[in-house]
């Protein structure tokens, strides 16, 4: 068994053989063997016994799943059979040849001595998500690895004289108010000062008197800078971390500034305190160049956007608040949410604006030109500092977008119930909806009560896993990538609408499934998880697909921005080595696997 010398040159020219000595490539080939297989010819099927990696030097090979779709079609210089033996699992897959072969079939046993003994093989197979770093990167510390835990509190009916003596023995400059183990509120030396001693308040009352009842609280999972985007946007000092309505601990100011320098803080700041969208503006320009710096910082994409959107929020909110100081206050509370990329908290350097308004249902005719105004102003706003007007016109400037919250419950209702296409591709946006500026109360039932309608309409579940799967992965033609045949962008990958895009569908498929809370896609795929919606082994799967995915865009718009070049989604393949194309066609094939399986009504794939 042995691989002739014409094969042996080839095989030197693939990565990662083309990392071996000369001596080490003939010691490979001569364990090797070399078949030829006919169009027609199976080299193995679902349930075989996986025994051999396999290495096309010629012809072409189709891999199907079990429901038979095609994932990819696979032309020389690309292997496979690798999934299985790296699993140490039967073949998920079969392969067949679709024009005369010839394959360079590798034995397991050597693989894996290959993967032992050489770093770059085994680089080129470890197919694993890479491991989330303990690098002192502060900023991007989730922060219940700095909050103070167990914090000082006192009850509601505590007196305000003890809870001050309380702070003054402890040496803190707040204390937090809860009723049995649920947070209440927050008092600050602060407090004490403004609306005790200055206003005279009775030191013997409650302290629940004086307290700030307030929403401005962060899970434990937030990361350190979505603290001080906070701290910074609304001029607090101090922000309890809670889970639900539990305190688990607080995060001041001082914390943080000891340790912290500021990056994309900055630039919220900036947005924060702007007199106008002009000032605002100058802000997010600086947008791109934050986005290379977080890239070439290491960070992982789920927080370079989240960060990136902070300042969007920040913009909108800035903006919602000139709005009211030229406009005078609104008539009726209103909330004002964004959803697609913003909604999703997943922007990167190309974003426009997706947003909507709920206005209480008190508003009458009379009150709607001041939420017309409202939605043009923060619009105009918006698209000032590059956040563009949506070209499907999914704004608040649309009357549409701009009703009360007895309309908003009448629309998810009847899309539910007659899921034509333009109701699927509605409520597919829509339930990526997330409050940002407002009363959020308004929003506060409609997600759960259309979860759950949704999740029990069958139809509408059906008519909406039939519409996610439009957006397909790039996969079949030349080393596997199906690149854009015409126009501006030929051969190059899509990698928002056929990369990103197919899994944030299927993250809304999941979160219909499972009924589940999270509107960010990753956060989405987990909770999936944790809820038995995905099993373990297909989480793992879709969340490594995504991550290189959504890694790849990043690195891909960040390398155009260092050119000074305007950062898009279109990637020509042939930028990416033989190793880069590799794993990122096997991303787009777990990602069609995963589509494949909820086509079939498998959403826990195996």
């Amino acid at each position: 068994m042995s691989v002739p010398a014409s094969l042996t040159q080839f095989l030197a020219t693939v990565h990662p053989y083309d990392s071996l000595t000369e001596a080490e490539l003939e010691a490979l080939c001569a364990a090797c063997d070399a078949q030829e297989f006919a169009a027609g010819d199976k080299v193995f099927a679902i349930g075989d016994v996986a025994t051999n990696l396999y290495i096309i030097a010629a012809g072409e090979v189709e891999i199907t799943d079990e429901t038979d779709v095609q994932l990819s079609i696979l032309g020389p210089r690309n292997s496979f059979g690798e999934r299985a033996l790296l699993r140490a699992e039967d073949a998920s897959r079969t392969a067949t040849v679709t024009s005369d072969a010839t394959l360079i079939v590798m034995p397991a046993a050597t693989l894996f001595t290959l993967i032992k003994t050489h770093p770059t093989v085994a680089k080129f197979f470890d197919r694993r998500r890479p491991s989330r770093s303990d690098r002192k990167d502060l900023a991007t510390l989730p922060i219940e690895r700095l909050m103070t835990r167990n914090p000082i509190t006192c009850a509601p009916h505590t007196s305000v004289r003890d809870a001050a003596a309380e702070m003054h023995k402890a040496h803190i400059s707040s204390i937090c108010v809860t009723d049995a183990g649920e947070f209440k509120g927050i008092v600050t030396l602060r407090d004490m000062t403004g609306r005790v001693v200055a206003k005279g308040a009775d030191t013997n009352g409650p302290i629940s008197a004086v307290m700030t009842a307030t929403r401005l609280t962060l899970g434990p999972k937030a990361l350190v800078t979505d603290v001080l985007h906070l701290m910074v946007e609304r001029g607090i000092r101090h922000v309890p971390i809670v889970d639900g309505s539990k305190l688990l601990g607080i995060v001041t100011q001082t914390d943080l500034t000891r340790a912290l320098a500021m990056s994309s803080a900055d630039l919220v700041g900036r947005v924060a305190k702007a007199e106008d969208a002009a000032a605002m503006a100058r802000a997010t320009a600086e947008i791109p160049h934050l986005l290379v710096h977080l890239v070439e910082a290491g960070n992982r994409h789920e927080v370079i956007t989240r960060l990136i959107t902070d300042i969007a929020d920040t913009a909108t909110r800035r903006l919602l608040a000139l709005a009211e100081v030229n406009l005078g206050p609104p008539p009726v509370p209103y909330l004002w949410l964004a959803c697609g990329s913003q909604g999703r908290q997943e922007q990167t350097g190309v974003s426009d604006q997706d947003n909507c308004l709920i206005l209480a249902d008190t508003v009458s005719e009379s009150d709607m030109p001041y939420f017309a105004a409202l939605a043009k102003f923060v619009s105009d706003g918006l698209d000032t500092c590059g956040y563009f007007y949506c070209p499907g016109d999914m704004m608040a400037t649309n009357p549409r977008w701009c009703q009360p919250l007895r309309i908003w419950r009448d629309y998810f209702a009847s899309w539910i119930e007659k899921p034509d296409p333009e109701a699927q591709m509605l409520a597919s946006v829509m339930f990526d909806l997330r409050p940002i500026g407002g009363d959020e109360s308004l929003f506060d039932d409609l997600r759960e009560g259309t979860l759950e309608r949704a999740s029990k309409n069958s139809i509408f579940t059906a008519h909406m896993i039939s519409n996610s799967l439009k957006h397909q992965p790039p996969l079949g033609l030349l080393r596997g990538l199906a690149t854009i045949r015409s126009g501006e962008h030929r051969h190059q990958l899509d990698l928002k609408h056929n990369g990103v895009v197919p899994v944030v569908d299927l993250g809304r498929i999941y979160t219909l499934q499972g009924r589940l809370p999270p509107v960010n896609t990753r956060a989405r795929l987990e909770a999936a998880q944790a809820a038995g919606v995905l099993s373990k082994a297909g989480a793992a799967d879709l969340l490594d697909a995504y991550d290189l995915i959504a890694m790849t865009r990043l690195q891909h718009q960040a390398a155009q921005v260092r050119a000074g070049e305007k950062p898009d989604n279109f990637l020509a393949p042939s930028t990416l080595s033989d190793f880069e194309r590799s794993h990122l066609r096997d991303a787009f094939v777990v990602v069609k696997t995963m589509q494949s399986a909820v086509a079939a009504g498998k959403g826990t794939l195996g």
